[in-house]
């Protein structure tokens, strides 16, 4: 007769223990399976965000500029000599783009933080237009394919110069911080971080390239 109650308490806290221990069990399944689905959730969306940014973006520029092309070649005359002249104009169409689809970077999922490795360099396109007026040379110093060659070199080593010293580079680089920016907001807005250069990109102004 003693025995049992006491039969009766032990699996009252039997069956305590074990409504305790499927709560624990469900609790950790159920918020750790939360926080893994929140984390490949938030993988997925800085993948797609990425994969938006990776666009060719071009800024475009146009050049024109007017020089004179004069050669003389000597005899063993002295004071005869065969000159060529030409007036050449050149106006040339330039381009800087930016493939964003060869950025580099790495998801580090335990630590909630995005790294651009490497961001591709500018392309630059320079699509001359060569005329020549004016042309006067003689049958013993004609203008020849060497003569175009060199004009044509001087001509875009020229307008690479111009483009220098322009404002189309700046306004490319521009255009490319524009479209990282919406990298740093998505990585902000879902409480990761991004880095770039070994250091954390706080703010649109701490992108440099």
């Amino acid at each position: 007769m003693n025995f049992k109650p006491n039969l009766i308490e032990i699996r009252k806290w039997i069956t305590i223990a074990l409504i305790s221990l499927f709560l624990l069990f469900g609790y950790k399944y159920f918020i750790t399976s939360k926080s893994n689905s929140s984390i490949e959730y938030d993988t997925q969306l800085i993948q797609q965000q990425i994969k938006n940014v990776g666009k060719l973006i071009v800024t475009e520029g146009h050049f024109a500029e007017v020089m004179t092309y004069k050669d003389k070649r000597e005899t063993y005359f002295p004071g005869l000599s065969f000159k060529k002249k030409a007036i050449i104009v050149i106006n040339a169409d330039v381009t800087i783009g930016f493939d964003l689809s060869k950025i580099t970077y790495d998801i580090d999922e335990k630590n909630k933080i995005v790294t651009i490795l490497s961001i591709p360099k500018e392309e630059i396109k320079i699509s001359p237009d060569i005329k020549y007026y004016d042309i006067e040379s003689s049958s013993f110093n004609e203008f020849n394919a060497a003569d175009y060659n060199k004009i044509s070199k001087i001509a875009k080593a020229n307008l690479e110069k111009k483009l220098n010293t322009s404002s189309l580079k700046n306004n490319a680089e521009n255009r490319l911080l524009t479209e990282l920016t919406k990298m740093l907001i998505v990585t902000n807005s879902l409480g990761w971080s991004l880095h770039y250069n070994g250091e954390k990109i706080a703010n649109e102004s701490d992108l440099k390239l």
